[in-house]
């Protein structure tokens, strides 16, 4: 099933950070934060502002994005978890750093 966000609207996937055991402890699933990295998987068409016209969005499909705790609202499709949030709750936009020999 493919989903199209409306308006400026994105649907992202979480990217799960790896995990790290020190000293032997392991925090179970149910303590841990969710992630605040994700990747866009679907992007609408952009803003529509009050004269009508349609501003595109700065974020892409295959970007990956911060953003905050509380935003967007979670849904599940076909057993995969997504976000739907907004642009303006993205907060920045992970550019691949450029690895230099």
């Amino acid at each position: 099933m493919q989903i199209r966000p409306l308006y400026d609207r994105l649907v992202v996937r979480r990217i799960e950070n790896q995990e790290t055991v020190m000293n032997g402890i392991i925090i179970p699933d149910s303590a841990k934060e969710k992630p605040q990295e994700a990747e866009v998987v679907a992007a609408g068409r952009g803003k529509r502002l009050e004269d009508g016209t349609v501003v595109p969005l700065d974020v892409k499909v295959g970007d990956r994005i911060l953003f905050g705790k509380y935003s967007g609202s979670d849904i599940k499709i076909d057993g995969q978890e997504y976000l739907i949030l907004r642009e303006d709750e993205v907060l920045g936009v992970l550019d691949p750093v450029a690895v230099t020999a």
